[in-house]
């Protein structure tokens, strides 16, 4: 399919000849000294020279043609990437409950030609020890509940994560919101129900409340309001489930009744369809099978075919075509800019790994372009960014640090290749592709306005760095300001919120944690419990762009807007006919008092 598809820099012929030139080594000369190491062979010119070992790949090679003073690294690609990577080694301390490292050893790795391979080993190795710790580690191990109130946390709310299940149709969920929950503080054989009101939210998490334990908090819970145990006022009366008071507090009334018509006149509770809501929200495009183009972690200037394995929450696990035990995975958001539909590389002159499978896999199909995210378009035919041109951006192998970077390329419909200055391979291996709109990128001096410490180019010794020097010296200009993306949604997060954040450096992780700056619409966020060295900027904003205009009408339809979203109660003491709705009087806690029927009338 890809045959003959040639979108490379200059500097390299084509994606293919671009893997052969990483993987081909030209033979020893016969002249040179040999040293054996645990059945690998080195050599070194005149036998004198010292001997280093690269900290990053494990190549061991002379110590006066190693990288930077220290002499720690083989070049400046693996000195670049030590941080990062040095992270990923942890990840098994960090399941095994030991404390981080920056000492930890980082890649057991056989040296130059089977560099490539002992990667991918590693990464299947880590893979299978991450999941089987996972599994020793109880999930019930972590509480959030726990967590958010034994130190006074604020969680961020749900309506921040609009890529998330119920973002963008949360609604006016908030404290004193009354729900229908199991009653757990009964001794009957059957479940019975009772009524809760809302006295904290932690995310899709509440802090519950029986009805009439007033300020004791003696029995309150946690629980998911998406979970399937949790109905708005009146489910019991339409269902014929009876409500039951707790044992605790049943000797407090004598008329539950009349205390609940009383309590819950003009309260808020969820809305009739809420559960359908939740329903739908789960339900995403993506399906298994279906062929994209994916970033290759390995080779960021490049993207390879990748098949989805499976959709957890709109996050996909991607399983690159050519991986044969399936264990060759990259995680991902749907809605991620990291992935596309196949044949965009090819359409707008971005590198290509070819695949060497000749045809599609039985029941493999490619996903229609319409569902990924769609980029805003840009008109390129005036003033432009330039090849050349100077700006800052994240850098994707060290999320926590913001580069001098240089566009190296421009790619068709608003697609840069950018490389970080004073760390960039030779071939452009380590360039990667953001859009001009991207939140990724700023102008030359964006970090000096919004205080953050910017990463100047490695071994650049005229510190403090300054941006018009830099120019001056290097005889280049800067990205004109205009050309960069200016807009900042109101995202709704503040410092000091905690979230459950996906580690972008090993994205199978996701961990608690922390927003601590808050610049635009940029947010740092920070792991608890792990040094500052680990964090990363990330984008307030994943919503997704993408569908026709009819289908984002009936999304915006379909979002709950102000006290409209929820269903205000009003409770009349009437007898009526029938079973409509069972209460069962505290005091018996056994059988049905029968004069006691009453009914929830629900105004729209």
């Amino acid at each position: 399919m890809f045959d003959g598809y040639d979108s490379c820099s200059e500097d390299t012929s084509s994606s293919s000849s671009s893997e052969e030139s990483e993987e081909e080594v030209a033979p020893l000369p016969s002249n040179l000294p040999i040293i054996k190491n645990n059945g690998q062979v080195y050599t070194y010119p005149d036998g004198k020279s010292g001997m280093a070992t690269c900290e990053m790949c494990g190549m061991v090679g002379v110590r006066d043609a190693f990288y930077s003073k220290t002499k720690r690294f083989c070049s400046v690609s693996c000195s670049r990437s030590y941080s990062s990577n040095s992270k990923k080694a942890s990840i098994l301390a960090r399941l095994q409950g030991k404390p981080p490292t920056k000492k930890a050893k980082v890649l057991q790795k056989q040296p130059l030609v089977a560099k490539l391979a002992a990667y991918a080993q590693y990464q299947a190795t880590l893979q299978n020890q991450a999941k089987t710790k996972a599994a020793a580690v109880s999930m019930e191990g972590f509480s959030w509940g726990n967590y958010i109130n034994s130190n006074s946390f604020i969680a961020a709310p749900v309506t921040c994560f609009k890529h998330a299940p119920m973002g963008t149709c949360w609604g006016d969920i908030s404290e004193n919101v009354r729900v229908e929950v199991p009653n757990t503080d009964c001794s009957l054989p059957t479940k019975v129900f009772w009524i809760a009101g809302i006295v904290k939210l932690a995310g899709y998490n509440a802090l519950l409340r029986y009805e009439g334990f007033e300020n004791d908090s003696g029995l309150d819970f946690w629980c998911n309001i998406c979970g399937s145990d949790i109905h708005p006022v009146g489910w019991c009366a339409a269902s014929g489930k009876p409500l039951v008071p707790p044992r605790t507090i049943q000797h407090k009334y004598t008329n539950w009744k009349a205390f609940l018509v009383k309590r819950l006149t003009g309260a808020k509770t969820l809305p009739p369809d809420f559960s359908q809501k939740v329903s739908e929200s789960m339900q995403y495009p993506f399906k298994p099978c279906m062929r994209v183009e994916v970033v290759d972690k390995r080779h960021l200037c490049r993207t390879r075919v990748a098949v989805v394995e499976s959709v957890i929450g709109g996050r996909l696990r991607l399983v690159y075509e050519e991986s044969e035990d399936r264990t060759d995975d990259f995680w991902c958001h749907m809605h991620s800019p990291l992935i596309h539909h196949i044949g965009w590389s090819r359409s707008i002159g971005h590198r290509f790994k070819r695949s060497d499978i000749t045809k599609k896999q039985d029941g493999h199909f490619d996903t229609p372009p319409h569902l990924f995210a769609k980029v805003k378009e840009v008109d390129q035919t005036g003033e432009w960014f330039k090849e050349g041109m100077k700006l800052e951006a994240i850098d994707p192998l060290n999320l926590s640090t913001i580069c001098v970077a240089t566009i190296r390329k421009v790619l068709a419909d608003g697609f840069l290749m950018i490389g970080i200055d004073g760390s960039e391979a030779a071939d452009g291996s380590d360039w990667f592709c953001y859009h001009a709109t991207s939140p990724s990128i700023f102008p030359v001096g964006f970090c000096e306005i919004n205080m953050i410490e910017l990463t100047p180019p490695r071994g650049y010794t005229k510190l403090p760095f300054k941006w018009f020097d830099y120019l001056r010296e290097t005889g280049s200009i800067a990205a004109p300001v205009k050309l960069f993306n200016k807009d900042v949604p109101n995202h709704g997060f503040r410092v000091g919120m905690k979230l459950e954040a996906v580690d972008l450096m090993e994205p199978r992780l996701i961990c608690v944690a922390t927003v601590t700056r808050i610049i635009h619409r940029l947010l740092r966020i920070h792991f608890d419990g792990w040094e500052e060295e680990y964090d990363q900027w990330v984008d307030s904003s994943r919503e997704s762009q993408s569908g026709s205009s009819k289908q984002k009408k009936k999304a915006k339809s379909q979002q709950y807007k102000g006290h409209k979203k929820m269903t205000t109660l009003q409770l009349k003491e009437e007898l009526i006919d029938g079973e409509d709705y069972n209460f069962l009087q505290g005091a018996s806690d056994q059988e049905s008092n029968g004069s006691a029927n009453f009914y929830i009338k629900q105004e729209p």
